[in-house]
């Protein structure tokens, strides 16, 4: 990423032009929404309002953070599936019919037969997708859920390369690959993916997480590809990590809605001095 940057700075050029040039006038962001509670009631009252906020914050769609079973359930929450269904059932009359939603379970079923009896519950919801239901290596569990689910199923966030993808999109059969550009080795391999996605039908929803760097990156890469409808957006107003709040300085900006086509040079953001002294960490030696 900092080389893409280094690049467009240098040649007074935004970073999309070098993709392969805007398919689109502007970009369309989901709200990531991690609640707060340690309760499911407290964790479902936070979402709700979360999911409120963002749409008040003129917000087309979200994502809501539905992790409260399973390896990574929040805040040390092991709940049933109800809770699950109940949690996505409150979010969704929260936001009304015309708000896109997604959900994310983090990996919480360990079969797929588990997860589609849950998903099954969850079509009348009208969720765009559901986020990793299953571990990344259960590839013909995301196949068996792809070949009986109405729910496209989205995963990709912790892959590292193209040819991981090409096992979720090929034998996983994943409706939405979700390549995060710091992860996945930068825009150039994540151009790539983009390739093999458009090639095979898939859709594009570029994880991120934490910082106004990767949000920039992701909104250049949507710029330059069609089948990308959404980005990742963690609202700063809405997350409690300081480096999402305040790395960087004039980071994009939501206007109705939408994410205008980047215009400055590079990525288009800058790092905040103070907040890189302020969280920097020396080095040790032993």
């Amino acid at each position: 990423m900092a080389l893409w940057d280094i690049r467009g700075k240098a040649m007074g050029k935004p970073c999309w032009q070098f993709l392969g040039g805007a398919r689109k006038q502007s970009i369309t962001p989901y709200a990531s929404l991690l609640p707060t509670g340690r309760t499911p009631e407290a964790y479902r009252d936070s979402l709700v309002a979360k999911a409120r906020e963002a749409k008040q914050l003129g917000f087309r769609a979200g994502k809501m953070e539905v992790c409260v079973k399973g390896p990574y359930s929040h805040n040390g929450l092991k709940e049933s599936d109800d809770w699950v269904v109940r949690i996505v059932a409150a979010c969704r009359e929260a936001v009304g019919p015309d708000f896109t939603m997604m959900v994310d379970v983090c990996y919480c079923w360990t079969n797929a037969k588990e997860a589609l009896r849950v998903m099954r519950q969850l079509e009348p919801y009208d969720l765009f997708f559901m986020e990793t239901p299953l571990q990344l290596d259960d590839l013909d569990g995301y196949a068996f859920l792809h070949d009986h689910s109405s729910i496209r199923v989205a995963a990709g966030e912790l892959q590292n390369s193209r040819f991981e993808f090409l096992d979720l999109m090929d034998r996983g059969k994943v409706d939405v690959a979700q390549p995060d550009v710091g992860r996945v080795g930068g825009l150039t391999e994540a151009r790539r993916v983009c390739d093999l996605a458009a090639d095979r039908a898939r859709l594009i929803v570029p994880h991120c997480w934490k910082t106004g760097i990767g949000i920039a990156a992701s909104a250049h890469l949507s710029a330059a590809t069609p089948h990308c409808p959404y980005i990742e957006f963690l609202p700063a107003a809405l997350s409690e990590a300081p480096l999402r709040r305040e790395l960087v300085v004039e980071e994009l900006q939501l206007v109705n809605g939408v994410v205008p086509l980047p215009q400055k040079p590079g990525l288009g953001v800058e790092l905040d001095p103070e907040a890189v002294k302020r969280y920097c960490v020396s080095r040790v030696s032993r």
